[in-house]
């Protein structure tokens, strides 16, 4: 026997968590909503029934007020599982049973998992699971996921749904002028829908007009029930009178949305007591530090310099160690081509091209994102990073933009193609596209490393030890603050232009403080976010790789091609406080921005191939000869920075946005403020040296 399960609740009650249990799958959790706006899959056997779940994005309400919302309705409502389980956080459950509501309405197929028990015990909560099933009329499982507490009664739970008698009334009650329209749309949609839908759910959503809902139809029905001509002209008669009693459009959605909200007061009283009403006093005290304005920002400051000093002082040794060892597998390879006698032609493109770009590729990138992400994941987890977007949202309201960009943005700093992928958390398709658009003005993982060198080689050079190592941090730290700024004015230049518009409201929930598993962050950091994104980009750094050594190897009238390109961009690069060679390494450095030191520095040497320089005296000489100062330098800091996106954050902007035109936007909007930014820089710095 097989059964499909769905997975529903709101963000932050353990669903994915759940998940992974029930299928030992690593899909990833979030602390924030619409972290999985796909849908994950995942199978468990027990006795001879195979369990299919289907992990549902994370969601407040099934009215679809975001994409969210609307896959996690439509799958309920058109995909028909053989059961929806609804995963609710015991610490506040009265919150969390709107949306079981919900659900009701759709279906009769309802299992109420009250998750997070071990959590509740600890607050001194208690949850009355009897009642609440008898209140509900269905099946009510209690568990833990995080140490697998109650699953073997929600497997049993969902086996009873088979043999016990199901309720059949409804457990909502809206005011008596909307019962009374909904009793007449019932009677014509119902010749209608079927078995399709149950017609109550589908009538209320005709009644509040959903338009998401009335698209979804025409999507898996063929046509809207609202296009009848019975129903369209039953609809207009309600209206009408509802009209007359004082029920607009507006009042009816108010209507219905209080209906839950007193349900919800309703089944929960009594079946959930709090016996020390002081639990969350530990929780409120975190929250006013994290979050006061006083301390907010300055707090928010030294944990991205706590991560980056971390992260920098962390990743130098491994990252020296995997450098070797690459190295020496590439002479091991060119001594095997020479010996079975691989013509030179054919192994040097491949051994010193291709090869040599992935090695240098994999050695950068590694060992920071090994680090960084775990540390990202265990503040995420901690729930520290909603507190971020909390303190974030009033500074992207000003710019007209929605709050949910700040956790875009953090996604952006593991990697910007996450981040853009990220933005279909944001409902409104202006303040989406702004964050889109914005993104890149974040650094992520692979311009770390630019950035990186030039701060520790010209601007923390002199500074000694661990102190260098903060330094650079404290820095690189105040480079991504400016680009914090960057996003923040570009937002609303955007949202006063060719995106205007007023923001939107949204729901940010701040989830209570949980301490994180220490392990499972760390696997699933690595194998979720390090080596997916390790993979994109050596997909992308291959080829470009082969493109680099030939532009570095064919030569005309004894110039390289890649000289050519550095001397054609010379002139306009030194009104930036570049030169040719950096502006043209940026550009091959397109596919994978780690590449982009090793580049310039081949070109500078004129080697035909990639230069592993890893002492900053010796490359810092080597620049200088070059004519690098600390105003080429900071010009360098700047430009990486802001510039255009990488190749697969590109690809990534064209699929989500679906349109050729925003992704030239999406690479011409941080271009153009970098050129902006470096030429004002670069033109005040040279009139200050000259007067000094």
């Amino acid at each position: 026997m097989e059964k499909v399960i769905a997975l529903a609740g709101n963000p932050n009650v353990g669903k994915s968590t759940l998940f992974n249990t029930l299928t030992g799958m690593n899909q990833h959790t979030g602390n924030w909503a619409g972290k999985t706006v796909e849908l994950a899959r995942g199978e468990s056997k027990r006795g001879d029934t195979t369990f299919y779940w289907v992990d549902l994005p994370g969601c407040y309400s099934l009215l679809a007020h975001s994409e969210e919302e609307e896959t996690a309705r439509d799958f309920i409502c058109f995909e028909h599982p053989d059961a929806v389980v609804v995963v609710c956080d015991a610490t506040c459950l009265e919150r969390n049973m709107n949306l079981v509501l919900q659900v009701l309405e759709t279906t009769h197929n309802v299992v109420l998992c009250v998750n997070l028990l071990d959590e509740a015990r600890k607050k001194k909560i208690k949850v009355d699971l009897l009642l609440l099933s008898k209140r509900l009329g269905i099946p009510v499982a209690g568990t833990a996921a995080r140490n697998g507490e109650g699953l073997e009664k929600l497997f049993e739970s969902i086996e009873t749904l088979d043999s016990e008698k199901l309720r059949k009334t409804e457990l909502l009650e809206y005011p008596k002028p909307l019962e009374e329209a909904i009793q007449k749309l019932e009677k014509m949609a119902e010749k209608e829908i079927g078995d399709k839908a149950k017609p109550r759910w589908v009538c209320v959503r005709l009644l509040e007009e959903n338009e998401s809902f009335a698209a979804s139809m025409k999507k898996y029905w063929g046509k809207s029930v609202s296009e009848t001509q019975e129903v369209k002209e039953t609809l207009k008669s309600v209206w009408k009178e509802l009209k007359e009693q004082g029920y607009e459009k507006e009042e009816i959605r108010d209507a219905i949305a209080e209906t839950f909200v007193k349900a919800s007061e309703k089944i929960c009283k009594d079946a959930v007591i709090y016996e020390d009403r002081q639990y969350d006093k530990k929780d409120r005290k975190l929250d006013w530090l994290f979050t006061s304005k006083k301390t907010g920002f300055p707090i928010m400051f030294f944990m991205l310099l706590l991560i980056f000093w971390i992260t920098i002082s962390g990743a130098n040794i491994p990252s020296s160690l995997l450098s070797e060892g690459f190295f020496w597998l590439e002479e091991r390879l060119v001594e095997l081509a020479v010996a079975v006698h691989i013509p030179k032609t054919i192994y040097d493109p491949v051994i010193f091209g291709i090869y040599r770009v992935l090695a240098w590729v994999i050695s950068v990138m590694l060992p920071p994102m090994a680090i960084f992400f775990p540390l990202f994941t265990i503040l995420e987890n901690f729930g520290y990073l909603p507190r971020v977007a909390f303190n974030l949202d009033r500074c992207f309201q000003r710019c007209c933009a929605c709050g949910k960009q700040a956790l875009t943005m953090c996604m952006g700093f593991g990697c910007n193609a996450v981040g853009v992928t990220g933005c279909r958390i944001i409902d409104s398709p202006r303040e989406r596209m702004i964050a889109i658009v914005t993104n890149s003005f974040v650094p992520c993982n692979g311009r770390f490393p630019t950035i990186l060198t030039m701060i520790t080689i010209f601007l923390a050079g002199n500074a000694a030890g661990m102190f260098s190592g903060f330094f650079s941090a404290f820095l690189l730290a105040s480079v991504i603050l400016f680009g914090v700024g960057m996003t923040l004015l570009v937002s609303k230049l955007l949202s006063k232009t060719i995106l205007k518009g007023m923001p939107s409201s949204f729901t940010l929930e701040l989830p209570p403080y949980r301490m994180p598993q220490i392990g499972k962050v760390i696997v699933r950091s690595i194998f979720d976010r390090t080596l997916f994104v390790l993979g994109r980009a050596v997909a992308v750094a291959a080829p470009a790789g082969l493109l680099i050594w030939f532009m570095a190897n064919i030569t005309v009238a004894d110039k390289t091609l890649l000289r050519y390109g550095a001397d054609f961009f010379d002139p306009f690069a030194r009104l930036l406080g570049l030169d040719g060679t950096i502006f043209i390494a940026f550009l091959l450095g397109m596919p994978a921005n780690e590449i982009v030191v090793p580049v310039m520095l081949m070109a500078y040497l004129a080697q035909g191939n990639l230069i592993n320089i890893t002492d900053a005296t010796v490359m810092r000489q080597l620049l200088t000869q070059q004519g690098w100062t600390w105003i080429t330098a900071v010009s360098t800091i700047l430009f990486s920075l802001m510039h255009w996106p990488c190749a697969t954050t590109c690809l990534t902007i064209k699929k989500e946005t679906k349109s050729l035109k925003w992704m030239i936007i999406s690479m011409a909007v941080p271009t153009v403020m970098g050129i902006i930014v470096c030429f004002l820089f670069a033109t005040t710095a040279r009139w200050i040296s000259g007067i000094f």
